[in-house]
C-alpha cells in the first residue's frame, strides 16, 4: 500500500509538471543551453584577431611577412594604415587588437643577410586575447625567419650567419603586465547590473502578483507608469551602488585603474540598466511565479555572460555564435566599460556601442511596458 502511495504522489507531480510547459521547457532548454555554450563558447583558441598593418618598406619581403601572418589563421588584417598614429588610434578606439609596424629598410635588411626589425602593439585591456597573440605573433615571425634561413643555406650564402633574420619588438598598451583582474573586474561590474537588473526586477513585479497585492495597487490612484517607476528606481540605485562598490574594491585590492571619466561609467551604466530592467519587466509580463520568473531571468543571464565576452574572447568563437552575441546588451556594456576603465577612452570612441545600447534599451522598455498595461488594465 505504501508503494501505490508513494506512486500516486509521483504521477500527481509528473501530471502538474507536464500541465506547466513553461517550466517544462525550462527544464528541457537549460542543459541544452548549458551545453552548446560551455562546447563552443568555452574556449581560449583564439582566432581573426583584428590586426592593424603598418607596412613602410611594401617590397616582397614584407609582402611575404605577411602572407605567413595570414597564413596562420591567428589574425585578419582589418585595416592597412598610413601612419603610425593611424595605426595606434585602432588600437585606441578598439578596432583593433594588434598592430604590426614595418619599418622602411626591412626588405632591404633581409636582402643585405642583416637582422629585420619589426614591432608588434597589442591592445592588453584582454589578457587573454593579448598573451595568445603575442604568442602566436612570436611563432610566426620565428617560423618565417626558419624558412629565410632555410632558403639562405640552400643557395649556400658565403660568411652565412645562423643569427635570427627577423627580429620581432613587442609593446603591450593599457596592461603591459597583463594581469587578469584589469580585465575581470570591469566584467564583474557589468555582470552585476545586468543580473540584479534583470532577476530581481522581474521577481519584484511577479512577486506582487503572486501575494495578490498588486490589485490593491491597481485600485489606488497610482498610475501604471507610476507603479512601473516606483518599482524599478530603487533595484537603479541599488545597482549603481555596487558599480561604486566594486570600482572601489577593484582598485583598492586589485590595484585596477579607473583612467576614464567617473561621471561617464555611472552615465553610461545607468543606460546599460535600460537593458536590464526592460528584460525584467518583459519577463514579469511573461511569468506567474517568482520561481518561473527566476528561471526565465537566468536564461537570460547565462547566455549572456558567456557571449558577452566575459570570460572567453569573442575572436575565439565559432563566427555564428559572434554573431548572436551581436543581440546582447551585455557585449556592448563590456566593450565601453573596459574601454573607459582600462584604457581612458570618451564617448566618441564608443559611439557605435552607445548607439546599440541606446536602440536595445528603449526598445525593451516599451516591449516591457506594452505588455505591462496589458496585464495592469
Amino acid at each position: 500500500m505504501a508503494s501505490l502511495r508513494l506512486l500516486s504522489i509521483i504521477r500527481k507531480e509528473f501530471t502538474q509538471i507536464w500541465r506547466d510547459p513553461r517550466t517544462l521547457a525550462l527544464i528541457v532548454v537549460m542543459p541544452i543551453m548549458q551545453l552548446l555554450l560551455m562546447g563552443y563558447a568555452a574556449t581560449t583558441n583564439v582566432r581573426n584577431v583584428p590586426m592593424a598593418v603598418f607596412d613602410q618598406d611594401r617590397s616582397r619581403e614584407s609582402r611575404a611577412l605577411l602572407e605567413s601572418f595570414l597564413a596562420a589563421d591567428y589574425f585578419k588584417v582589418n585595416q592597412y594604415t598610413t601612419s603610425l598614429d593611424e595605426l595606434l588610434d585602432t588600437i585606441h578606439s578598439g578596432e583593433s587588437r594588434v598592430g604590426l609596424i614595418i619599418p622602411p629598410e626591412f626588405g632591404s635588411a633581409l636582402v643585405a643577410k642583416e637582422t629585420a626589425k619589426i614591432a608588434l602593439v597589442l591592445d592588453g585591456s584582454d589578457p587573454t586575447s593579448a598573451s595568445s597573440s603575442l604568442s602566436a605573433a612570436q611563432l610566426i615571425s620565428q617560423e618565417h625567419a626558419t624558412q629565410i634561413l632555410v632558403e639562405r643555406l640552400e643557395r649556400m650564402a658565403p660568411n652565412l650567419s645562423l643569427e635570427s633574420p627577423i627580429e620581432m619588438r613587442t609593446q603591450v598598451w593599457y596592461n603591459p603586465d597583463m594581469i587578469s583582474a584589469y580585465y575581470m573586474v570591469p566584467g564583474v561590474i557589468g555582470m552585476i547590473l545586468y543580473a540584479i537588473a534583470s532577476i530581481l526586477t522581474a521577481t519584484a513585479i511577479v512577486r506582487e502578483r503572486e501575494r495578490g497585492t498588486i490589485e490593491q495597487l491597481i485600485v489606488t490612484p497610482i498610475r501604471s507608469w507610476e507603479l512601473v517607476v516606483g518599482k524599478l528606481l530603487p533595484y537603479v540605485l541599488l545597482t549603481l551602488m555596487n558599480t561604486i562598490e566594486v570600482l572601489a574594491l577593484g582598485t583598492l585590492l586589485f590595484g585596477v585603474p579607473i583612467r576614464g571619466d567617473l561621471t561617464t561609467i555611472l552615465l553610461l551604466s545607468s543606460l546599460f540598466l535600460l537593458s536590464g530592467l526592460g528584460i525584467g519587466l518583459l519577463i514579469s509580463t511573461i511569468a506567474n511565479t517568482q520561481q518561473e520568473a527566476m528561471l526565465s531571468a537566468f536564461m537570460t543571464v547565462l547566455p549572456a555572460i558567456y557571449l558577452s565576452g566575459f570570460f572567453f574572447p569573442l575572436e575565439a568563437m565559432p563566427r555564428v555564435l559572434q554573431w548572436i552575441s551581436h543581440l546582447t546588451p551585455l557585449r556592448y556594456y563590456l566593450i565601453i566599460i573596459r574601454s573607459v576603465l582600462i584604457k581612458g577612452v570618451g564617448m566618441a570612441a564608443l559611439s557605435d556601442e552607445i548607439l546599440a545600447l541606446t536602440l536595445f534599451g528603449i526598445g525593451m522598455m516599451l516591449l516591457a511596458a506594452l505588455r505591462m498595461r496589458k496585464r495592469l488594465d
